[in-house]
């Protein structure tokens, strides 16, 4: 099991944006979250990757705990184990958040050289390699600023990727950009998929959860109301909610 979220709540002053949450993800499991706007999924995310602390439950990564709750308080390991257990995932946002002073290649390779401090040449292969893969070999040299939507978001994955994690969770990766550069960012995701990336995609694209994921979770209002098989919940929705949401996207 690469990740275990068992019984996470989550509070912003008096809203509940998070009502005992359970998520376990396989290794090589493709896992998407969908739902309305504000259901709690790019919380559940935030959460996961430790951007915002949990007010309830335990959060493990390769059987390592790295928070719990003790007599209703919520403890996270010390500094050194969070250091170790933070090399095990890796996030893309939506917006992308590459040094904009920096060029492709050295946005790919900054954090495993000064992060995991690994050597430097070593380092350079594996980035122009990942850059290669992303369909971006001439632009390593380029600046986030010359590039478009679709190229940032896939030098935010090779950076991402650049990282060797266990797991890579994307928050809604497509939001930001238009259609014709949706499908140069999700193709990049199919392929992760082929590869047994374990991953878990927010996302709003119906059709790309239907056909990427081994699973799929369906959220709304801080709870998971269904999740099953892509064809079962798409094709054949157990849950009323799920049947109305669903609905909003067919045709």
């Amino acid at each position: 099991m690469v990740l275990e979220m068992t019984n996470i709540r989550k509070h912003f002053g008096d809203l509940e944006v998070l009502k005992d949450i359970e998520l376990k993800v396989d290794n090589g499991e493709v896992v998407s979250i969908i739902g309305p706007s504000g259901s709690g999924k790019s919380t559940l995310l935030r959460c996961a990757t430790f951007l915002e602390r949990i007010d309830g439950g335990e959060i493990k990564y390769l059987d390592k705990t790295a928070a719990s709750t003790k007599d209703n308080t919520v403890v996270y390991a010390g500094k050194k184990q969070l250091k170790e257990i933070k090399k095990s995932f890796g996030l893309v946002f939506q917006q992308f958040n590459l040094f904009p002073h920096y060029s492709v290649l050295k946005n790919v390779m900054d954090a495993p050289v000064s992060v995991l401090g690994r050597n430097k040449d070593e380092v350079e292969k594996e980035a122009r390699e990942l850059l290669d893969k992303m369909g971006l070999r001439d632009k390593a040299d380029s600046y986030p600023c010359e590039l478009s939507g679709g190229q940032q978001q896939r030098v935010a994955i090779a950076r991402a990727l650049a990282m060797k994690p266990d797991i890579l969770f994307f928050d809604e990766p497509t939001s930001a950009l238009d259609p014709e550069l949706t499908l140069e960012v999700l193709r990049i995701i199919k392929q992760l998929a082929e590869e047994k990336m374990t991953m878990v995609i927010v996302t709003h694209e119906m059709s790309f959860a239907r056909a990427v994921s081994n699973r799929v979770i369906f959220m709304d209002g801080g709870y998971i109301v269904e999740q099953g098989d892509p064809e079962e919940v798409f094709g054949n929705p157990k849950q009323e909610r799920t049947k109305q949401f669903l609905k909003n996207y067919e045709g």
